[in-house]
């Protein structure tokens, strides 16, 4: 089954975990951690998704990679199905389609060298000879900013920024088309951050990828992203190019996130947007607009209607009755 022509496409997604009470585990809810999500993704473009921890970008992520197979929606990739193409080919679609993770301590097997952490999935899928495999892999380490005896270390003798670069050439030695970057730079030191954030438009630029970078830090999202993508408790609110997004939010989640990024300048002050309340929980969802109990702007059809992402003009899409007739 062929789709639409984007790169990657992702159409009415959802994600829902059951809550399993009692002595028979009997359901009695959902937490509804990816409600409804559609979007695309041109080749070799850069789309950041950003929100509060909780609001379920990671859990998009790994569900759009079919990593956890979704409640109900579809992902194609370059124009195909991606659950009938791993039903068909399993090792070629994993293969084209890799993950950067959050952690890159917790992701890296600490009794293995790095040598056999880039190399498993290499041997696996027969890349290159066992004569080749070494430069191989010295080849990829290079790339990603590490060097030739590395190979023989064992990730607790690296740095944090180190292992980073460890689990990015183990996503990249398999050359894939698409990765997935899950707050790859939020686990870092602030002076790592950009060395990672430059190294990975690098490696799009050199090896023609395309990324969904999950981050909650927008301020990194306007570094490395194309086009941005707003997601609170489960949805998406807004969704637009960067520089319409940065310079005209419409949301008013994304007025609140915008506020919070710090200013380089002492003598400027950026009003901070303090939002009242807690993030709902997603296994009990407020009726209406989610984001109503802690909006300025609610209205009583905020707590009734669900708003439709509409189209604004620019490419810019936005959730909001402030916005949509």
């Amino acid at each position: 089954m062929t789709q639409a022509s984007h790169f990657l496409e992702v159409k009415n997604m959802k994600q829902y975990f059951p809550i399993r009470k009692g002595v028979f585990k009997r359901t009695v809810g959902y937490v509804r951690a990816v409600d409804d999500v559609s979007f695309f993704i041109d080749d070799q473009e850069t789309l950041g998704l950003v929100g509060e921890s909780g609001c379920g970008k990671t859990t998009l992520g790994r569900t759009v990679l079919h990593l956890l197979k979704p409640t109900e929606g579809k992902a194609f990739f370059m124009g195909q199905n991606v659950e009938t193409m791993l039903s068909d080919n399993p090792r070629g679609i994993r293969q084209k389609m890799q993950i950067i993770f959050q952690d890159p301590y917790g992701s890296l097997n600490p009794r293995m060298t790095v040598n056999e952490i880039v190399g498993e999935a290499v041997r696996y899928y027969g890349l290159c000879s066992k004569r080749e495999l070494d430069d191989y892999i010295s080849e990829v380490l290079s790339k990603c900013g590490m060097l030739p005896e590395h190979r023989f270390r064992y990730p607790h003798e690296f740095s944090g920024g180190q292992r980073q670069r460890i689990s990015i050439a183990r996503a990249l030695a398999l050359k894939p088309k698409f990765v997935v970057c899950d707050e790859p730079v939020s686990a870092l030191d602030v002076s790592i951050r950009s060395q990672i954030l430059n190294l990975l438009n690098d490696l799009k630029e050199q090896l023609k990828l395309t990324y969904l970078f999950i981050s909650h830090d927008l301020a990194v999202v306007r570094h490395i992203s194309d086009r941005v993508a707003v997601m609170y408790l489960g949805k998406i609110v807004e969704k637009a190019p960067k520089l319409e997004f940065f310079s005209n939010p419409l949301h008013p989640y994304s007025h609140a996130l915008l506020s919070a990024i710090p200013v380089p300048d002492p003598k400027r002050q950026r009003q901070r947007i303090i939002l009242e309340g807690d993030v709902p929980s997603p296994a009990n969802p407020p009726s209406g607009c989610r984001f109503n109990p802690r909006c300025r702007y609610a209205m009583e059809r905020c707590k009734k209607e669900q708003p439709p992402l509409v189209d604004v003009g620019n490419g810019h899409f936005v959730a909001c009755f402030l916005h949509s007739k």
